[in-house]
Order: structure tokens, then C-alpha cells, then sequence
């Protein structure tokens, strides 16, 4: 099933590059748009779902920061994630084996039972996206681009809790995205979106699909709003 589902994500990551890509500007407004044009403009609230490499799927909660144009067509979006689950038994039975095989080298070969029970794993994220916005018909608005985050990781479990183990699970870690997306201006006020996401990092990776609600309290530039206003 996790298969499955990171290849329907990963699919509509290219289906929707390949779609910005092949669809004309329906105008330029969004393209010429200037570095005046960078100020905080809405807060967006999102959940999501994350499928992880070595951690069981969970969901996400997102809180999104419009901060407008830095240039043309380029928007700037800086967000704070969460999301918490179980580290996978089999990547907590490897680690395992790695301290066993370890107390063993320094204990003549005897090898201990060891035990570390339920590690929950927490990635707290701090992060900005840069928007590339294409308008299409009907007011859509269409966006892909990267992003750059700091991964607060923070692993626990009662066994665990205090110990040396607990600290080598504790990181703050890099992260680089890459993101497409599509939204929609319900009124000039209110915008519904959705947007995949596939997230790297040293030790992890994920696919991550999110919706949300953005709450305008600034001005929309021109070509963002209803109407191609």
C-alpha cells in the first residue's frame, strides 16, 4: 500500500509539471509582476498525509505564510509542519542489532538481550517554498517549485527515554523539496489549494500530499484574484 501510494504521488508531482509546462500564460499580469509586491498577505491552514522511508505514514499539519512576490511570478511561502508516528520495527530491529554487535566487540562476544520497545519519531519543520505561479482559466492558479527547511527531529519511547539512544535519534537535520500544486480564489478573502510535495533529507524521505485554507488579509496581485482581478 505504501508503494503504491508514493507512486501516486510521485505521478501527480510529473502530471502537474508536465501541465505547467504545456499550458500558455492566459495573461501576464502574475509574470510582470514586481519586487513591490513582497509583503505578508495571509496565513493557510493544511493537513496532509506523509509516507516516509523508515517510519510508519501519519498525518501532517501545516500553518502557511504568504509573504507575496519577490519577483515575477515567484511567490514566497514560508510554513512551520508537524508530524509524529512509530519508527518502523524493522529499522528499530537493525538498530538494535548495530548496539548489540557493538557491546559485543567491546565485551569479548557476549551479546546481551536488547530491547528499545516503541521509538515515536516527531519532525517539526521550518521551511520557505518558492512558488513559480502560472494563471490558467477560470481563476486557477497553478504553482511549482522547491523549497529549503530545518528538520527538528526528536525521537522517544519509554525505553529509550533519558538514555544515550534517545539523544542519537534527537537531530536537526536539512531538508530540500521539491512541490506542485493548484489553488483556487473562493472569494478575494478565502483561497482552497491542494499541493504534493516529495522531501529529502540525510536520513529520510518522504512523499507528502497537502489541502488547506488561506485566509487573505492583504491585497491579491493582479491576476490572482476573481476575475483575473
Amino acid at each position: 500500500m505504501r508503494g503504491d501510494a508514493r507512486r501516486v504521488v510521485r505521478g501527480f508531482l510529473v502530471a502537474a509539471a508536465v501541465v505547467v509546462a504545456a499550458t500558455p500564460l492566459v495573461g501576464q499580469d502574475i509574470a510582470d509582476i514586481d519586487y513591490e509586491h513582497l509583503s505578508f498577505r495571509g496565513v493557510g491552514l493544511e493537513f496532509g498525509y506523509v509516507w516516509p522511508n523508515r517510519v510508519e505514514p501519519a498525518p501532517s499539519y501545516t500553518l502557511r505564510f504568504d509573504l507575496g512576490y519577490a519577483g515575477p511570478g515567484l511567490r514566497v511561502a514560508p510554513s512551520i509542519s508537524y508530524w509524529s508516528s512509530r519508527l518502523e520495527d524493522a529499522d528499530i530491529a537493525e538498530f538494535e542489532t548495530r548496539v548489540v554487535d557493538l557491546i559485543a566487540q567491546q565485551n569479548g562476544g557476549g551479546r546481551p538481550l536488547f530491547d528499545l520497545g516503541v521509538i515515536e519519531y516527531t519532525d517539526i519543520v521550518i521551511g520557505v517554498d518558492a512558488h513559480v505561479v502560472w494563471e490558467l482559466p477560470f481563476d486557477i492558479l497553478t504553482f511549482g517549485g522547491f523549497g529549503f527547511a530545518a528538520h527538528v527531529i526528536d525521537g522517544d519511547g519509554e525505553v529509550i527515554s533519558g538514555t544515550f539512544v534517545e539523544d542519537l535519534f534527537d537531530s536537526v537535520d536539512p531538508g530540500f523539496n521539491l512541490h506542485v500544486g493548484t489553488e483556487y480564489p473562493v472569494t478575494d478573502r478565502l483561497r482552497v489549494y491542494g499541493s504534493g510535495r516529495y522531501e529529502v533529507m540525510p536520513d529520510l524521505h518522504y512523499a507528502q500530499i497537502r489541502g488547506g485554507l488561506q485566509f487573505m488579509f492583504g491585497p491579491n496581485a493582479p491576476g490572482e484574484g476573481r476575475d483575473g482581478r
